[in-house]
């Protein structure tokens, strides 16, 4: 499960003001155009699309299924009609962490062991549905200003991001805890762990290229914790 934002906050009708930094290269300033970048958007969401049709041909549609296309749902249509970037970052590490951070549930396929469940399927489905309610929440107030890699659109806030300034990384934690609940196994819990922390990891990076923003660095000031409130 790949649970992948841009961290933004928005104000009513006021583009942020970034202060400057270095961006992507002027050779590579298409990127940021619309046409090329909702298109970039577009093709990054075709592997959980075709994750979402793989899935549905071997078992049909199951709760887990429906949770992974309500999800999608909320993932590709913002992404199809993004925001364009004010700035992208042009460390091709910072690509390729959220290449991988992204992908993660597609590139450990095969390597998962079956596990046991240590809690009935029905309460693991309720851990899973609480995680997908807040990613929702989430995607639905950041908008158009969505992305994988670390880039300023706009700044929101407001609604669930004045609770935390990662809501979308939290919602899919609760949902990866739900699977490591519903198919322990120490391979599983290391494999969907490893996931977790390259999103932690994530987290960080994104904030580390926001703060140049005043605007957001003044929201890391007032919005205290990143993922669980009152805790971390």
């Amino acid at each position: 499960m790949t649970f992948a934002k841009q961290i933004e906050i928005e104000q009513p009708e006021q583009e942020s003001k970034a202060a400057p930094e270095p961006s992507i290269p002027a050779k590579l300033s298409f990127l940021m155009t619309p046409a090329v970048d909702r298109t970039i958007a577009v093709i990054a969401c075709l592997p959980f699309l075709w994750q979402l049709y793989y899935r549905y041909r071997q078992n049909g549609f199951d709760p887990s299924r429906m949770v992974l296309a309500v999800y999608l749902l909320f993932l590709v249509v913002p992404m199809a009609f993004r925001r364009p970037p004010v700035r992208v970052t042009p460390n091709p590490l910072f690509w390729l962490l959220a290449f991988v951070a992204t992908y993660w549930s597609m590139l450990i396929t095969g390597i998962t062991a079956v596990g046991r469940p240590l809690l009935p399927r029905s309460i693991t489905a309720l851990i899973s549905l609480f995680g997908l309610v807040i990613v929702i929440i989430a995607r639905v107030k950041l908008g158009r200003n969505i992305g994988f890699v670390p880039a300023q659109r706009r700044i929101v806030t407001g609604g669930i991001y004045d609770v935390v300034r990662h809501p979308i990384y939290a919602g899919g934690f609760v949902a990866i805890f739900s699977l490591m609940l519903r198919s322990y196994s120490p391979l599983n819990v290391v494999l969907f762990s490893i996931g977790i922390v390259l999103f932690m990891i994530k987290s960080v990076v994104e904030e580390n290229f926001l703060r140049a923003d005043p605007e957001y660095a003044a929201y890391m000031q007032r919005v205290r914790w990143r993922w669980i409130p009152g805790i971390v």
